[in-house]
């Protein structure tokens, strides 16, 4: 068997004093598309920190690429539940992309023909080419987000973070969101934070339940009744993983 993209093993992370992360296990394989879910401040944004090395956990080790997290930036693309940005700063959506190449950049290196190739191949696949010129702050809540996947492709990575990309996106562009990550299956391994439950589970390879602690769930499996109401400590419909929704019926 191949060594895991990601390795987690007996990872605790305490802040505050009070434990975010407790006795988690993960192993991340090439080719995975995860889909990790949970309440508010289970964990999912600080397992994304500690994998990117933003953060040390307190106990445990964790792996990337078989190496300490960090090691493998160039081998890494991340996308943020938010850009904290002055949406007056001029800078248009070609502009916001091409600086995912300057994990690739010796300082001060100019940016080359492969770096502008590579951009607009991020723009066609994230479907920006037409709208490359126009500013970030005049962008819809949706075209940012896939102007940051395109900033995260451009870097060619061989893992794809995101947390929470379809957060406050009309239905219609989460939906279209949604459809261009399952089209990156095959291309990179994916790990999507989401609260979208219905919407993960019919396209992901696997679901990790996380509020501090751990649960996976394998492809074509179903996530035992209860669990979602236990971890989110209220009532939440479930489907089975990797399953279309059956149709609406209709004359009852």
């Amino acid at each position: 068997m191949k060594e895991p993209v990601v390795a987690c093993e007996g990872l605790r992370v305490r802040l505050g004093g009070v434990d975010v992360l407790r006795g988690l296990t993960l192993s991340v394989f090439e080719g995975d598309f995860i889909g990790i879910v949970g309440p508010n401040g289970g964990g999912k944004t600080t397992l994304l920190r500690c994998i990117l090395g933003l953060l040390r956990p307190t106990e445990g080790t964790i792996r990337v690429f078989g190496d300490p997290p960090g090691a493998s930036f160039g081998r890494v693309g991340y996308v943020p539940q938010r850009l904290f940005f002055d949406r007056d700063f001029p800078i248009d959506v070609e502009g916001l992309v091409l600086m995912g190449r300057l994990s690739r950049k010796r300082l001060l290196q100019r940016y080359g023909r492969d770096d502008r190739r590579k951009v607009d191949m991020a723009l066609e696949t994230t479907g920006l080419g037409p709208i490359r010129r126009r500013q970030v702050g005049a962008l819809s809540g949706g075209e940012l987000q896939r102007a940051l996947i395109a900033r995260a492709l451009v870097g060619d990575p061989e893992l794809l973070l995101l947390d929470e990309p379809t957060a406050s996106v009309d239905p219609d562009m989460k939906t279209s969101i949604y459809d261009l990550l399952e089209g990156l299956r095959g291309r990179m391994t994916i790990m999507l934070v989401s609260h979208d439950t219905g919407a993960i589970s019919r396209r992901v390879t696997r679901v990790a339940c996380l509020n501090c602690t751990l649960d996976m769930h394998e492809e074509g499996s179903s996530l035992p009744h209860g669990t979602l109401d236990d971890l989110y400590r209220y009532p939440v419909d479930a489907i089975r993983h990797n399953q279309p929704v059956p149709p609406a019926r209709t004359g009852d």
